[in-house]
């Protein structure tokens, strides 16, 4: 999804950071080049989780302000509903979990305080299952159910607490400029950290480690997957002149990785069902990254005739590489030996769906989709791929309805707003492109561009009292927005 306004220079965000990793005041100074918020009072003790939770939203709207994000919505209701399932068994007290989906073929993931979580791209293609995958999220969750941040912050409170700060920050800087300036930022955070609070670091991570296989075994996922995982990190290094973005924040050695077995060990080793999503959505993030959708089609028609993980999900690659390279026939014809296997396969169904619609085949696409919210009438990645087709049909009023009701469930999913903001413009409701927009930017923390919005939605709303109510409400919230952010 393109974003609406230019990004910032990485040499000035680079400048930005390591500025603020020698400041001694409890905050950030105000820039023209990025706000992210003030992670703590070190003079407070504790933080609350009240004060971490609006921590993290402040934190997810920065973030997403500086780096590409993926709203792929087969993907992110993936990730959201295991993700679901493993904090379900953590020990986390509230189970809301943000997902950023970073748009990055780096393999990385991280957690911050008040229930954010990261994840990038790159992570599915250095995971061979789903447990693996969910050995990282895990992990993740393990760092946010102990609460390592306010922990932290209590554990050092005469530290300067931009040194938090400035690490969060570098996570920007892996997914924007890579791991070698992330890791340069790292570093010089770290020069300034005492001793013990790197003990502290390592203990958070021994515990994360502990708590995670834990969650894993709650949920009925493989606890063995979990020094697997840690031996394909440390594998890739062999290949490559710097580690995986992971490692660089969560340091993997052969002595951690003889715990996490020494841990699984003492579960019973079984059999585990392959996960048909994860192979799909891996596929999915292939694609993402090619070079081209020709490129693509070479890749997946070669593990179809070699060596794949799994064959269906190369098919099913090579339906999507077809249809993005404009060839519909093709992605008919390899599609419809999935569709005989699993006729009711979500992700199967959408595909055709998909190609009908490139096809200008409306009807027959609209039909498709309808017959899925007949199952799911919830469900994100259907609802929006039928106003989509609603929109492209010409539909525009039932697509906005569509994307209306849809907003209602998913208020902090910038991708709904974005496009709501589209088709609202292509049926003329300009009140709603400014609406829709601003809470686009909203979640975005572009709050400047917000306020423009809302500013224009106030002048076409005159008169109407209940509207403009609403809207004189939105711009009270952004100011407050903006006054966090400069402190």
């Amino acid at each position: 999804m393109p974003k609406i306004c230019g990004r910032h220079s990485t040499k000035t965000l680079i400048a930005t950071l390591l500025a603020a990793a020698c400041l001694s005041a409890p905050a950030f100074s105000q820039t023209n080049d990025i706000q992210l918020p003030a992670l703590g009072d070190a003079t407070s003790g504790i933080v609350s989780p009240q004060q971490e939770r609006e921590l993290g939203e402040s934190w997810a709207r920065a973030f997403r302000a500086q780096v590409p994000t993926s709203h792929d919505p087969l993907m992110v209701d993936y990730l959201e509903k295991l993700v679901a399932k493993l904090a379900g068994y953590s020990e986390l007290p509230d189970k809301r979990i943000e997902l950023l989906l970073v748009k990055n073929p780096t393999m990385n993931a991280f957690a911050v305080p008040g229930g954010v979580m990261g994840i990038h791209t790159g992570l599915f293609t250095t995971a061979n299952t789903e447990n693996q995958l969910a050995s990282v999220l895990a992990h993740e969750l393990g760092h946010l159910s102990q609460r390592h941040f306010a922990r932290g912050v209590e554990a050092r409170q005469n530290a300067s607490i931009p040194t938090t700060a400035a690490m969060l920050a570098s996570l920007v800087l892996m997914a924007t400029a890579g791991g070698d300036a992330g890791m340069a930022a790292m570093m010089a955070t770290q020069a300034a950290s005492l001793d013990n609070q790197l003990r502290f670091s390592r203990q958070n991570e021994q515990e994360a480690d502990r708590v995670g296989m834990e969650t894993m075994v709650a949920a009925g996922l493989d606890p063995y997957a979990v020094p697997e995982m840690f031996e394909s990190m440390l594998r890739s290094t062999r290949y490559s002149r710097r580690p995986p973005e992971f490692l660089l924040t969560h340091p993997v050695t052969e002595s951690r990785i003889a715990d996490s077995m020494n841990r699984a060990t003492r579960f019973p080793k079984k059999s585990y069902e392959s996960s048909l999503s994860f192979h799909l959505m891996r596929a999915r993030v292939f694609l993402m990254q090619a070079e081209s959708p020709q490129a693509a089609v070479k890749r997946f028609s070669s593990e179809i005739d070699g060596d794949s993980l799994n064959k269906e999900a190369s098919r099913y690659g090579l339906v999507l590489a077809y249809s993005k390279s404009g060839q519909p026939d093709r992605a008919h014809e390899a599609l419809a030996p999935l569709l005989v296997q699993a006729p009711n396969k979500l992700e199967y169904q959408l595909a055709l769906a998909d190609i009908y619609t490139a096809e200008a085949r409306y009807e027959e696409a609209i039909a498709v989709q309808q017959q899925l919210l007949k199952t799911e009438p919830t469900n994100h990645p259907v609802n929006m791929a039928y106003a989509d087709t609603l929109m492209k049909a010409g539909f525009y009023l039932q697509s906005e309805q569509v994307l209306d009701r849809h907003s209602r469930r998913r208020s902090a999913d910038p991708y709904v707003w974005y496009q709501l903001a589209e088709v609202h413009g292509l049926a003329g409701n300009i009140l709603g492109v400014h609406e829709a927009r601003a809470e686009y930017f909203i979640l975005n923390g572009i709050y400047d561009a917000a306020m423009v919005q809302l500013r224009n939605g106030l002048k076409l709303a005159e008169g109407n009292y209940h509207t403009t109510a609403i809207l004189q409400e939105r711009v009270r919230d952004v100011r407050a927005m903006q006054e966090k952010a400069m402190r």
